[in-house]
């Protein structure tokens, strides 16, 4: 009897086993590629001439979405995708200490449910927990030096800190990222057979300082010489002709550049005289200053084009393993190109070839407004240009309309819902012993099927005093500098280039009396350090 009971629970646990084993194999793997700093426009589906064919496949098979928002800088961005909410509710725009005793990271979320969790890149969430420790990601390559991307002295591997890279060594930080995704890769489909994954791939490129190989720039020596007036026209049109981007092309703005850059003076003596302080008409530039503009560009086109190139080498990857069939890739930028100009790390020597590891060269406000076509502003900013980034999504199981648009405005803090409901699960209401807020994000997995809108109240912006609110098709914005609120009808004008407050001063407060209880709603959630 007791031989035949045994018997009985071995069946019974083969049966758990392999009913689990078949469960994990149907569910999809995840890997979210975020770039750093890079423009709306830079990648040639989204009207850019950068050579991007691996990001072009992954449109091409897959969808664009045409009003998606981070959160218009790099480490509260990184927030609401890890953690699906909004910055300020895990004090996390601005760090105060560590994530709230209810707040959990992807890995959390997804390693119950049979997933392994990699991590290679970028982290830049202050305080929260990284690898192996507190049930992170099983396996993390970390570059937490973004001044040096031959020579970083500060990389981890599994929590293990590794030795200073050495310059001259032949490393570059975009492919060596892209090395230990491919490693923790082929060490999965080697070790993990069907076991779902999860892979969090976060370049640094193209984030200043301008650092490049020799030979991507050089396939754009010549590109540039035309100027980013041109440039953005060109961008602009194809915009257009996408059907990305309905309204007018919006204006310069030269004297709107961060208040932290350095002075035009010095600027102008540490780097050189073909620096340009402000985004002032091509034509005003002299020859000087826009061969040495057009030079600045080409390293940028460099590294993005350098960072799609290794992209393709992840994709290979998950060719090689059969696993891209049931992966779904998400493809963002953390925020809008950088308008800041200056100078960290090993700081700049001006003899040392543009590009080369002993330069430090930002892109600036001219060539960032070009990279941002056709928005307004910059990196920081809660204006479009600086929280708008393309967003592709590319999964061959479940996604048949490849090369579509998508118009559903979507934000970071959607990346945890839609996840979950890919996978098939829900969150639990505690973590930690604490009660769990409400995920404020949505799922954007019905506007994978259709064009369709996705139901949300608002959306929410604040980042350095630059604050937004978009409800609907209506937006409410302001600079840090600025005392009085704009309203702008994304419907007709998503360049923000007509402001109708004034005419609207009802909706004006109703809107702004909404963005302050949220605020100070989210700030209570997070509670104190």
């Amino acid at each position: 009897m007791r031989t035949k009971l045994l018997v009985v629970l071995a069946i019974l646990v083969v049966q758990v086993t392999v009913s689990r084993a078949a469960q994990s194999a149907e569910l999809p793997n995840f890997v979210i590629i975020v770039a750093d700093d890079m423009g709306f426009s830079d990648p040639g589906w989204y009207g850019g001439e950068i050579e991007t064919p691996n990001l072009n496949r992954l449109a091409e098979g897959g969808l664009r979405f045409t009003q998606f928002y981070n959160t218009a800088r790099c480490w509260p961005t990184r927030a609401c995708i890890l953690t699906g909410y909004y910055a300020q509710q895990v004090r996390m725009d601005p760090p105060r200490g560590r994530l709230p005793r209810w707040a959990r990271v992807l890995p959390h979320y997804l390693k119950p449910l049979g997933y392994r969790c990699y991590h290679s890149g970028k982290w830049h969430l202050h305080g929260a927990p990284r690898t192996v420790e507190d049930g992170g990601f099983d396996r993390s390559y970390r570059v937490d030096d973004q001044d040096r991307f031959f020579s970083p002295q500060r990389t981890w591997l599994d929590d293990r800190r590794l030795p200073p890279v050495e310059e001259g060594s032949g490393y570059y930080a975009t492919t060596a990222i892209a090395d230990h995704a491919v490693q923790f890769l082929q060490q999965h489909f080697r070790e993990r057979g069907n076991q779902p994954f999860f892979l969090y791939l976060a370049f640094t490129s193209p984030h200043f300082p301008l650092h490049a190989l020799q030979g991507d720039i050089d396939k754009y020596r010549d590109r540039y010489r035309a100027g980013w007036d041109a440039i953005r026209r060109q961008r602009y049109q194809r915009l257009r002709n996408m059907g990305i981007v309905h309204c007018a092309l919006s204006e310069r703005e030269p004297e709107t550049v961060p208040h932290w850059n350095f002075p035009p003076q010095r600027l102008l003596r540490e780097i050189g005289p073909g620096e340009a302080p402000r985004a002032v008409a091509w034509a005003e530039l002299s020859e000087q200053q826009q061969e040495f503009q057009a030079t600045k560009m080409a390293i940028h086109a460099a590294m993005v084009d350098r960072m799609d190139q290794e992209i393709g080498r992840v994709l290979g990857q998950l060719e090689a393993g059969r696993a891209i069939e049931n992966t779904v890739i998400f493809f963002l930028s953390d925020n809008g190109a950088s308008a800041e100009q200056i100078i960290r790390g090993d700081m700049h020597d001006p003899a040392a070839p543009p590009g080369s590891a002993r330069s430090y060269l930002c892109l600036g406000p001219g060539w960032s407004t070009a990279a941002n076509t056709p928005f307004r502003r910059h990196k920081s900013w809660v204006h479009e240009g600086g929280i708008s980034t393309p967003l592709i999504v590319h999964w061959p199981r479940g996604i048949t309309a490849g090369g579509r648009l998508r118009h559903a405005v979507g934000h970071c803090i959607d990346f945890v819902p839609t996840l979950l409901e890919l996978a098939g699960a829900k969150p639990s209401e505690t973590w930690n012993g604490a009660a769990v807020p409400p995920l404020p994000g949505r799922s954007l997995v019905p506007a994978f099927a259709e064009d369709r809108s996705i139901q949300r109240d608002f959306v929410y912006f604040h980042h350095g005093g630059n604050r937004a609110l978009r409800t609907g098709d209506w937006k409410l914005v302001a600079g840090r500098e600025a005392a009085t609120w704009e309203l702008h009808d994304l419907a007709s004008d998503r360049c923000e280039s007509v402001d109708l407050a004034a005419e609207q001063p009802d909706r004006v407060r109703r809107m702004a009396d909404l963005w302050k209880r949220l605020d100070q709603q989210f700030r209570r959630v997070a509670g104190s350090p």
